[in-house]
Protein backbone atom coordinates (compact mmCIF):
# COMPACT_ATOMS: atom_id res chain seq x y z
CA UNK A 1 0.00 0.00 0.00
CA UNK A 2 1.09 3.59 -0.64
CA UNK A 3 2.43 5.44 2.36
CA UNK A 4 0.93 8.89 2.86
CA UNK A 5 2.73 12.02 3.98
CA UNK A 6 0.36 12.15 6.95
CA UNK A 7 1.55 8.71 8.08
CA UNK A 8 5.16 9.78 7.70
CA UNK A 9 4.52 12.90 9.77
CA UNK A 10 2.72 10.88 12.45
CA UNK A 11 5.62 8.42 12.68
CA UNK A 12 8.13 11.25 12.82
CA UNK A 13 6.16 12.95 15.64
CA UNK A 14 6.02 9.65 17.48
CA UNK A 15 9.68 8.71 17.13
CA UNK A 16 11.58 11.87 16.24
CA UNK A 17 13.37 10.03 13.42
CA UNK A 18 14.12 11.73 10.09
CA UNK A 19 11.48 12.01 7.36
CA UNK A 20 13.26 9.66 4.94
CA UNK A 21 13.90 7.11 7.69
CA UNK A 22 10.22 7.22 8.61
CA UNK A 23 9.10 6.76 5.00
CA UNK A 24 11.47 3.83 4.47
CA UNK A 25 10.29 2.20 7.70
CA UNK A 26 6.62 2.60 6.73
CA UNK A 27 7.32 1.22 3.26
CA UNK A 28 9.06 -1.77 4.80
CA UNK A 29 6.21 -2.23 7.28
CA UNK A 30 3.59 -1.86 4.52
CA UNK A 31 2.00 1.03 6.41
CA UNK A 32 1.84 -0.73 9.79
CA UNK A 33 2.63 2.05 12.29
CA UNK A 34 3.69 -0.16 15.20
CA UNK A 35 5.89 -2.32 13.00
CA UNK A 36 7.46 0.83 11.55
CA UNK A 37 8.23 2.03 15.07
CA UNK A 38 9.92 -1.32 15.77
CA UNK A 39 11.94 -1.05 12.57
CA UNK A 40 13.15 2.42 13.57
CA UNK A 41 14.00 1.20 17.05
CA UNK A 42 16.08 -1.57 15.51
CA UNK A 43 17.77 1.05 13.38
CA UNK A 44 18.41 3.00 16.56
CA UNK A 45 20.04 -0.09 18.02
CA UNK A 46 22.28 -0.27 14.96
CA UNK A 47 23.15 3.40 15.41
CA UNK A 48 23.93 2.77 19.06
CA UNK A 49 26.29 -0.04 18.10
CA UNK A 50 28.07 2.25 15.64
CA UNK A 51 28.49 4.92 18.33
CA UNK A 52 29.73 2.55 21.03
CA UNK A 53 33.38 3.43 20.42
CA UNK A 54 32.79 7.18 20.54
CA UNK A 55 33.65 9.23 23.61
CA UNK A 56 30.68 10.54 25.59
CA UNK A 57 32.29 13.37 27.55
CA UNK A 58 29.53 15.96 27.35
CA UNK A 59 26.05 15.83 28.88
CA UNK A 60 24.18 17.21 31.86
CA UNK A 61 23.61 16.69 35.57
CA UNK A 62 19.98 16.82 36.73
CA UNK A 63 18.28 16.46 40.11
CA UNK A 64 14.84 15.98 41.59
CA UNK A 65 13.61 16.70 45.13
CA UNK A 66 10.35 15.41 46.60
CA UNK A 67 7.62 17.86 47.61
CA UNK A 68 8.33 17.17 51.30
CA UNK A 69 12.10 17.48 50.62
CA UNK A 70 12.71 14.09 52.23
CA UNK A 71 14.09 12.49 49.07
CA UNK A 72 16.58 13.82 46.54
CA UNK A 73 18.16 12.24 43.48
CA UNK A 74 20.98 13.38 41.23
CA UNK A 75 21.78 11.87 37.82
CA UNK A 76 24.54 12.31 35.23
CA UNK A 77 23.74 11.52 31.58
CA UNK A 78 26.54 11.76 29.00
CA UNK A 79 26.60 12.38 25.26
CA UNK A 80 29.26 13.27 22.69
CA UNK A 81 28.65 16.97 22.04
CA UNK A 82 27.44 20.01 23.93
CA UNK A 83 25.04 20.71 21.04
CA UNK A 84 23.11 17.52 21.79
CA UNK A 85 23.38 18.08 25.55
CA UNK A 86 21.51 21.39 25.18
CA UNK A 87 18.80 19.92 22.94
CA UNK A 88 15.24 19.43 24.20
CA UNK A 89 15.23 15.70 23.37
CA UNK A 90 18.30 15.01 25.47
CA UNK A 91 17.19 17.23 28.36
CA UNK A 92 13.74 15.61 28.42
CA UNK A 93 15.33 12.16 28.38
CA UNK A 94 17.64 13.08 31.27
CA UNK A 95 14.74 14.42 33.32
CA UNK A 96 12.69 11.31 32.59
CA UNK A 97 15.54 9.18 33.94
CA UNK A 98 15.76 11.33 37.08
CA UNK A 99 12.02 10.81 37.61
CA UNK A 100 12.32 7.03 37.21
CA UNK A 101 15.24 6.93 39.67
CA UNK A 102 13.20 9.08 42.04
CA UNK A 103 10.10 6.86 41.81
CA UNK A 104 11.64 3.39 41.54
CA UNK A 105 14.94 3.79 43.42
CA UNK A 106 16.96 1.17 41.51
CA UNK A 107 20.14 -0.14 43.07
CA UNK A 108 22.39 0.65 40.12
CA UNK A 109 22.42 1.66 36.45
CA UNK A 110 22.05 -1.95 35.32
CA UNK A 111 18.83 -2.31 37.34
CA UNK A 112 17.64 1.08 36.07
CA UNK A 113 17.97 -0.02 32.42
CA UNK A 114 15.45 -2.81 32.90
CA UNK A 115 12.76 -0.56 34.43
CA UNK A 116 9.75 0.63 32.37
CA UNK A 117 10.04 3.99 30.62
CA UNK A 118 7.05 6.11 29.52
CA UNK A 119 8.50 6.45 26.00
CA UNK A 120 9.53 2.82 25.51
CA UNK A 121 9.27 -0.72 26.78
CA UNK A 122 12.22 -0.21 29.10
CA UNK A 123 14.74 2.47 29.96
CA UNK A 124 17.21 0.60 27.78
CA UNK A 125 14.74 0.77 24.84
CA UNK A 126 14.28 4.51 25.39
CA UNK A 127 18.07 4.90 25.52
CA UNK A 128 18.40 3.05 22.22
CA UNK A 129 15.70 5.22 20.66
CA UNK A 130 17.29 8.52 21.63
CA UNK A 131 20.70 7.31 20.42
CA UNK A 132 19.08 6.60 17.06
CA UNK A 133 17.29 9.94 17.13
CA UNK A 134 20.27 12.21 17.89
CA UNK A 135 22.96 10.08 16.27
CA UNK A 136 25.34 10.18 19.24
CA UNK A 137 26.48 7.81 21.93
CA UNK A 138 24.54 8.43 25.14
CA UNK A 139 25.36 6.89 28.53
CA UNK A 140 23.48 6.91 31.79
CA UNK A 141 26.67 7.29 33.79
CA UNK A 142 25.57 7.33 37.42
CA UNK A 143 22.96 8.39 39.93
CA UNK A 144 22.63 8.76 43.69
CA UNK A 145 19.67 8.88 46.05
CA UNK A 146 19.46 10.54 49.47
CA UNK A 147 16.50 9.76 51.74
CA UNK A 148 16.52 11.94 54.84
CA UNK A 149 15.04 10.49 58.00
CA UNK A 150 15.74 13.37 60.39
CA UNK A 151 15.86 16.37 58.09
CA UNK A 152 15.56 17.28 54.42
CA UNK A 153 17.42 17.38 51.12
CA UNK A 154 18.16 20.37 48.90
CA UNK A 155 19.78 20.53 45.46
CA UNK A 156 21.73 23.00 43.37
CA UNK A 157 22.41 22.69 39.66
CA UNK A 158 24.97 25.17 38.39
CA UNK A 159 24.24 27.16 35.26
CA UNK A 160 24.80 24.98 32.20
CA UNK A 161 23.93 21.80 34.13
CA UNK A 162 27.53 20.58 34.15
CA UNK A 163 27.71 20.51 37.94
CA UNK A 164 25.16 19.53 40.57
CA UNK A 165 24.99 19.04 44.34
CA UNK A 166 22.68 17.39 46.86
CA UNK A 167 22.89 18.43 50.51
CA UNK A 168 21.17 16.85 53.50
CA UNK A 169 20.56 18.86 56.66
CA UNK A 170 19.30 17.39 59.90
CA UNK A 171 16.90 20.21 60.68
CA UNK A 172 13.30 21.25 60.43
CA UNK A 173 12.27 22.21 56.91
CA UNK A 174 11.30 25.88 56.61
CA UNK A 175 12.24 28.84 54.37
CA UNK A 176 15.25 29.73 56.53
CA UNK A 177 16.78 26.25 56.60
CA UNK A 178 15.96 25.75 52.92
CA UNK A 179 17.93 28.90 52.10
CA UNK A 180 20.79 27.71 54.30
CA UNK A 181 20.84 24.37 52.51
CA UNK A 182 20.87 26.10 49.12
CA UNK A 183 23.81 28.28 50.21
CA UNK A 184 25.70 25.23 51.43
CA UNK A 185 24.98 23.38 48.17
CA UNK A 186 26.36 26.36 46.23
CA UNK A 187 29.40 26.33 48.51
CA UNK A 188 30.02 22.67 47.75
CA UNK A 189 29.65 23.34 44.02
CA UNK A 190 32.11 26.24 44.07
CA UNK A 191 34.73 25.04 46.54
CA UNK A 192 34.64 21.24 46.16
CA UNK A 193 35.22 20.11 49.76
CA UNK A 194 35.90 16.43 50.37
CA UNK A 195 34.15 16.02 53.75
CA UNK A 196 31.67 17.86 55.96
CA UNK A 197 33.81 18.03 59.13
CA UNK A 198 37.47 17.45 59.96
CA UNK A 199 36.69 14.32 61.96
CA UNK A 200 35.50 12.76 58.71
CA UNK A 201 38.94 13.05 57.08
CA UNK A 202 40.47 9.57 56.99
CA UNK A 203 43.42 9.07 59.29
CA UNK A 204 45.62 7.65 56.52
CA UNK A 205 45.01 10.81 54.48
CA UNK A 206 45.99 13.00 57.44
CA UNK A 207 49.17 10.98 57.96
CA UNK A 208 50.01 11.21 54.27
CA UNK A 209 49.53 14.99 54.25
CA UNK A 210 51.58 15.42 57.43
CA UNK A 211 54.43 13.40 55.97
CA UNK A 212 54.41 15.54 52.83
CA UNK A 213 54.40 18.75 54.87
CA UNK A 214 57.21 17.53 57.15
CA UNK A 215 59.33 16.59 54.16
CA UNK A 216 58.67 19.93 52.51
CA UNK A 217 59.83 21.73 55.66
CA UNK A 218 62.94 19.54 55.94
CA UNK A 219 63.74 20.28 52.29
CA UNK A 220 63.63 23.95 53.29
CA UNK A 221 66.33 23.25 55.87
CA UNK A 222 64.13 23.25 58.97
CA UNK A 223 65.09 21.01 61.93
CA UNK A 224 62.73 18.15 62.85
CA UNK A 225 60.98 19.96 65.72
CA UNK A 226 60.29 23.05 63.62
CA UNK A 227 59.32 20.91 60.63
CA UNK A 228 56.69 19.20 62.77
CA UNK A 229 55.19 22.54 63.84
CA UNK A 230 55.16 23.75 60.23
CA UNK A 231 53.46 20.51 59.17
CA UNK A 232 50.70 21.01 61.74
CA UNK A 233 50.20 24.57 60.52
CA UNK A 234 49.91 23.43 56.92
CA UNK A 235 47.49 20.70 57.97
CA UNK A 236 45.23 23.40 59.43
CA UNK A 237 45.32 25.15 56.07
CA UNK A 238 44.46 21.85 54.39
CA UNK A 239 41.38 21.56 56.62
CA UNK A 240 40.31 25.06 55.59
CA UNK A 241 40.38 23.93 51.96
CA UNK A 242 39.06 20.37 52.21
CA UNK A 243 36.53 20.54 55.07
CA UNK A 244 33.19 22.13 54.20
CA UNK A 245 32.47 23.59 57.63
CA UNK A 246 35.93 25.18 57.83
CA UNK A 247 35.93 26.79 54.41
CA UNK A 248 35.44 30.54 53.95
CA UNK A 249 31.86 31.18 52.91
CA UNK A 250 31.69 32.12 49.21
CA UNK A 251 29.18 34.92 49.88
CA UNK A 252 31.14 36.38 52.81
CA UNK A 253 34.83 35.50 53.01
CA UNK A 254 34.95 36.85 56.55
CA UNK A 255 32.85 33.93 57.80
CA UNK A 256 33.45 30.21 57.96
CA UNK A 257 30.66 27.97 56.76
CA UNK A 258 30.19 26.54 60.26
CA UNK A 259 29.32 30.04 61.49
CA UNK A 260 26.24 29.94 59.25
CA UNK A 261 24.92 26.75 60.81
CA UNK A 262 22.79 27.48 63.90
CA UNK A 263 22.58 25.30 66.98
CA UNK A 264 20.33 22.33 66.43
CA UNK A 265 21.14 22.10 62.73
CA UNK A 266 23.62 19.57 61.32
CA UNK A 267 25.03 19.23 57.83
CA UNK A 268 24.60 15.48 57.45
CA UNK A 269 26.13 14.90 54.01
CA UNK A 270 26.61 16.20 50.50
CA UNK A 271 27.03 14.70 47.03
CA UNK A 272 28.77 16.61 44.26
CA UNK A 273 28.52 15.55 40.61
CA UNK A 274 30.77 17.27 38.09
CA UNK A 275 30.34 16.31 34.46
CA UNK A 276 33.05 13.97 33.22
CA UNK A 277 34.72 13.19 36.55
CA UNK A 278 35.36 9.58 37.51
CA UNK A 279 32.39 7.96 39.21
CA UNK A 280 33.02 6.84 42.76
Amino acid sequence: MAVTSEQVKKLRDKTGAGMMDCKKALDEANGDMELAVEILRKKGAATAAKRADKAANEGIVVSKISSDAKTGVIVEINCETDFVARGNDFVEFANSIALIVFEQKPKNVEALLSLPHPNGKTVNDALTEIIGKVGERIDIKRFSIIISEQGFVESYIHMGSKLGVLVELNAGFDPTTKLLAKDIAMQVAAMNPIVVAREHVKQELIEKEMEIYRQQAKNEGKPDQIADKIAHGRLEKYYQEAVLLEQSFIKDAGKMVKELVPNGVTVKQFLRYQLGESAN
